[in-house]
């Protein structure tokens, strides 16, 4: 009889194809595990244990993870050597993101808030969220902040990027009004003499 392995046999759950998020992590059963962020981008394969995450890129074990429980969900599990900047470099959660909202005022507290209400589950909230903040690196702090103060008085539940966008393109936001929508025409298009005398076709 030959001897038996020095490691246990593991039955494992393979999952391909996963692509790696712009913050250096692929999500598995709804939480979040880091991979090398050289692989930013590209798609890598995970295999799962009772206990452990491993992900793959072809043959080469690139990472491995400690499995989180499956009642957890939006956690994230980071190696700091996956990450270009070791603990200074922080994955988005909502906290980080409200506290960006915060560092703006409160208007952009109220709209992010939002946001996250009307996501489904919170992850889903962290995009969205993050293109209005993202306003910021383009309008001043000050800007987005009044903007999203104008939306707020407007009839949308939840503004977003494309409602404040417009807002700071036009500089309503400067101004504090939104302009009032032109009247209908209710009387339609009126035909004038010339179209019936020929000279228009």
């Amino acid at each position: 009889m030959q001897p038996l392995p020095a490691a246990p046999f593991e039955i494992s759950t393979w999952s391909y194809k996963r692509k790696v998020n712009k913050n250096a992590h692929v999500v598995w059963a709804r939480n979040f595990y880091s991979v090398p962020f050289s692989h930013i981008g590209g798609y890598v394969n995970l295999r799962i244990t009772d206990t452990m995450l491993e992900v793959y890129r072809n043959d080469e074990r690139l990472t491995s993870h400690l499995l989180l429980p499956g009642s957890t969900t939006n956690q994230y599990q980071t190696n700091d050597a996956d990450l270009p900047e070791g603990r200074s470099y922080q994955a988005w959660d909502r906290t980080r993101i409200e506290e960006w909202a915060a560092r703006m005022g409160p208007s952009a507290v109220t709209v992010i808030g939002k946001i996250f209400e009307a996501a489904s589950i919170e992850e889903a909230g962290y995009d969205p969220a993050l293109a209005v903040l993202r306003l910021s690196r383009r309008f001043s702090p000050t800007r987005v902040e009044a903007a999203c103060a104008l939306a707020l008085q407007g009839p949308i539940r939840s503004p977003r990027y494309a409602h404040l966008r417009p807002i700071l393109d036009t500089g309503q936001d400067k101004t504090g009004h939104v302009p009032d929508k032109p009247e209908a025409n209710d009387g339609g298009y009126v035909r004038g003499s010339a179209y019936y005398a020929g000279g228009i076709r």
